[in-house]
């Protein structure tokens, strides 16, 4: 799939941002658009890293700002992260308000609610949400990056429970999970009530070797068969 044979879904703007850099969806994002990605169904998408899982999220969160339905709220596991997909974000999308809340989990951050793009760690999102933050209820896209984390026994009840708030608190919302690395994924999306996109596309082969002598000897699976 072409991202022309879109263009009359997406926002002129964002097809304008798009055209440039991507010509050919990559086959998780041709298998979202076609799952309903673009008429706002929530999503649990399973590809390996590189794959185009940001992509995805991107077009959810850029239709929804663009189309005027409300602001997107990101969500990372690390601050490192967050502060990775403030940069990104800021410098491709000038004509927006992105922000960026990875500090004092005690701090309510009022200024927070002018932005239309907005990265937080979990932590630091469950704490806004308990301290009533008025914005949050014009949340249109919801985007959780590394939802496999759920399963992390230190942080993985924090996640679930503020998903399980925000699902509770926007009913219309689009939710967007994204992981190379879920051990049930047609469990969680069930859960999620999302579309589950799973593909094992990745740009460059991945191949596995044992260096020894100078020398790489690499394993040929095809033997175990």
């Amino acid at each position: 799939m072409k991202l022309k044979d879109i263009k009359k879904e997406l926002h002129k703007k964002l097809y304008k941002k798009l055209k440039n850099d991507i010509k050919k969806l990559r086959p998780a994002q041709e298998k979202a658009v076609k799952a309903g990605l673009l008429k706002r169904k929530n999503m649990l998408v399973c590809t390996p890293t590189a794959s185009g899982k940001t992509l995805i999220a991107e077009i959810a969160a850029m239709q929804g700002i663009y189309n005027d339905m409300g602001k997107t709220v990101y969500i990372v596991p690390l601050k490192a992260l967050a502060s990775e997909k403030f940069n990104t974000f800021r410098k491709k999308y000038p004509d927006i308000n992105v922000g960026i809340s990875i500090g004092d989990i005690d701090s309510s951050e009022k200024g927070l609610g002018k932005n239309d793009f907005i990265i937080a760690t979990s932590e630091k999102l469950d704490s806004l949400l308990r301290h009533r933050v008025s914005w949050v209820r014009d949340i249109s896209t919801v985007v959780i990056d590394e939802i496999h984390l759920m399963n992390d026994a230190h942080r993985g009840p924090t996640l679930e429970i503020l998903i399980t708030m925000l699902k509770s608190i926007l009913q219309n919302a689009q939710f967007i999970g994204l992981s190379a690395t879920i051990g049930n994924p047609h469990e969680l999306s069930e859960w999620l009530d999302a579309e589950l996109v799973i593909d094992d596309w990745r740009p460059v082969e991945l191949r596995q070797g044992i260096f020894s002598n100078g020398k790489v000897k690499f394993i040929d699976y095809s033997n175990f068969r």
